[in-house]
């Protein structure tokens, strides 16, 4: 067996115990390292990978793009082992449906949203800080923008720190506990807000300064507002908010962070990944599993991870 099919062999085995069927990409792998025998290579290049995808000549471009970005990922897990593999570009070839690729903030830079949120002008001070909670709750709990803004009073256990999600995508409900410190914020929240907004004709937790409930769509008005102004988006033109980072690239953030501190730290992501699944609220393992499969540290770290274990399995 060829080294590659060894490899092929682990990346498989690993991408299945995160949660993933993988049946096209792995039967398609398969014929990718046929073809690279045949060629007699003995590593992933650009040009190989541009040529296999690209062989079917009667299928749609769509299928010639999805067929390289499955050698993408593998590429990314062999590059560990093996410096001699070339990953190939993204976007090298055009596709009709693409996933849009998350950012993943970095600390400083949700400092600096933080920050920007508190500064937000209003005559109460309401705006600044109902902002500046959102942006500290959507990154601390990877809540979807929608359920954190439908948040009431009620749903929201300062005591116990618990917070209760109803009736959200999929038409589940769930409670997400929340560290002491997210606790601790809220509760500053609630307190300044009842203070500025006594009487309110909302039960929503998050308010606007008139003492509303924030919609979907003003809170991504102004969050494209807060990337602006620390200059992840390129300034306004027209009505059109233009293109980058997103809100919902908070929830992403969250899942990205929690997944790369398993690994970083040795412990079991694979048996911790059903737990981040339901703490999300994703209807499948595999929907968290995305997230790997958009961060290539992750894949590398996953990589590694498989290493270690099969080398230690090998030794014992």
């Amino acid at each position: 067996m060829s080294a590659l099919r060894i490899v092929l062999a682990d990346y498989v085995a690993t991408v299945r115990a995160l949660g993933t069927e993988l049946h096209w990409p792995a039967r398609s792998l398969q014929r990718f390292v046929d073809f690279l025998e045949e060629e007699g290579a003995a590593f992933i290049t650009t040009e190989l990978a541009l040529r296999w995808a690209t062989e079917p000549r009667d299928v749609q471009a769509a299928t010639h793009a999805r067929r390289l970005s499955i050698v993408r990922r593998f590429a990314v897990w062999v590059s560990v082992t093996d410096p001699r593999t070339e990953i190939p570009p993204q976007r090298l070839l055009p596709a009709r449906f693409r996933r849009k690729p998350p950012h993943i903030y970095s600390e400083s830079e949700l400092a600096r949203l933080m920050e920007a949120a508190a500064s937000l002008p209003s005559r109460t001070g309401l705006r600044a800080l109902t902002y500046e909670t959102l942006v500290g709750l959507l990154a601390a709990t990877g809540l979807r923008p929608g359920e954190a803004l439908a948040l009431d009073e009620p749903d929201v256990d300062l005591q116990q720190g618990l917070l209760a999600i109803r009736d959200t995508k999929f038409g589940k409900s769930r409670s997400v506990p929340v560290e002491e410190s997210v606790q601790a914020a809220l509760a500053h929240y609630a307190c300044r807000r009842d203070v500025i907004q006594p009487h309110r004709d909302t039960q929503a937790f998050l308010v606007s300064a008139r003492g509303r409930r924030v919609t979907g769509s003003a809170a991504r008005r102004t969050f494209a507002k807060l990337l602006r102004t620390i200059g992840l988006r390129a300034p306004k033109e027209g009505r059109r908010i233009g293109r980058g980072p997103r809100l919902q690239d908070l929830r992403h953030t969250f899942a990205t962070c929690r997944m790369l501190a398993w690994y970083r730290s040795g412990r079991d992501a694979e048996r911790l990944l059903p737990a981040l699944a339901t703490y999300l609220g994703h209807g499948r393992v595999q929907d968290t599993y995305w997230y790997i499969e958009a961060v290539p540290e992750l894949l590398q770290l996953a990589a590694k991870h498989q290493a270690a274990r099969t080398s230690g399995g090998g030794q014992g």
